[in-house]
């Protein structure tokens, strides 16, 4: 006799009870198909038949090929269910190397005060862009020699993702603010976490990256906002060259030239200033 119960009309028949209760064991909300084929002991034809069939069911929603997650049985007839993004990341990576990066890391450190829906994850490896029901996520390539300044985040009590450290994120932000909303909206996530930036963490990553533009944009930020200590200020002027860069990479090329730190200010000092005042 085949073991059947019913949850809010969804019907769990033998196989599907038994990879549930498994995957809910194994803590793995979260699976693939060689799980389905693991757990049911099913080939690869047999197995991807078995997908479709609790996917149409509402027992599971497709993330993408090969990739599903369970959907909780109190949500009834619900079908299009993704769960926190920010283990859906994790899991899009495929289980090779990646961080959450820009402006999901701003999120994470309490950089902004606004939500984001799209979902920033550095990785080696070339992945498309994926949209998932409203949230779009988008890999960033990152060499592997650049994987530092790295932190564990846990999401829930089970579930851990790895997210860039404060310090981290605020090199990555001046490195490439197209990814966090332009270099404005990283100025003010540094002026909001001011207090608790570990200046030191900060200048040895940047002169760990060595990128001259990100050198320019956090020496003059922090005089600006006036973080730190005059030394820490004048060991970033050392690592300068003569070319100038413009202050945010995403506007055109206008505004003063501040000899000082080579940058062309695109953005003004008012408008970074703003914050501050508010």
């Amino acid at each position: 006799m085949s073991l059947k119960y019913d949850i809010k009309t969804k019907t769990l028949g033998s196989q599907s009870a038994h990879l549930v209760t498994t995957l809910y064991e194994e803590n793995r909300v979260i699976f693939r198909l060689k799980d389905i084929q693991r757990i049911l002991d099913l080939g690869d034809a047999s197995a991807r038949n078995f997908a479709r069939q609790i996917t149409n069911r509402g027992i599971v929603t497709r993330l993408k090929p090969g990739l599903f997650i369970l959907v909780p049985f109190e949500l009834g007839k619900e079908k299009e269910y993704t769960g926190n993004p920010l283990i859906i990341a994790r899991e899009l990576a495929n289980g090779g190397d990646y961080y959450l990066s820009h402006g999901t890391a701003m999120e994470v450190h309490g950089m902004i005060t606004q939500p984001r829906f799209v979902i920033h994850i550095a990785t080696p490896q070339k992945h498309h862009p994926i949209h998932l029901r409203g949230t779009e996520f988008r890999f960033i390539p990152c060499e592997r020699g650049l994987f530092f300044g790295l932190a564990n985040h846990w999401v829930t009590r089970q579930e851990m993702v790895i997210v860039s450290d404060l310090e981290r994120t605020i090199i990555d932000g001046l490195r490439q603010p197209e990814y966090c909303g332009g270099i404005t909206e990283v100025a003010k996530g540094i002026w909001i976490r001011r207090e608790t930036i570990r200046i030191d963490s900060l200048i040895k990553y940047a002169a760990k990256i060595n990128v001259g533009a990100v050198i320019r944009r956090l020496g003059y930020i922090m005089e600006l906002y006036d973080l730190g200590a005059s030394d820490d200020r004048k060991m970033l002027l050392t690592y300068l060259t003569d070319a100038y860069m413009k202050l945010d990479p995403t506007l055109p090329a206008e505004g003063k030239y501040i000899r000082k730190w080579r940058l062309r200010l695109n953005v003004s000092p008012d408008e970074l200033l703003t914050v501050v005042r508010t």
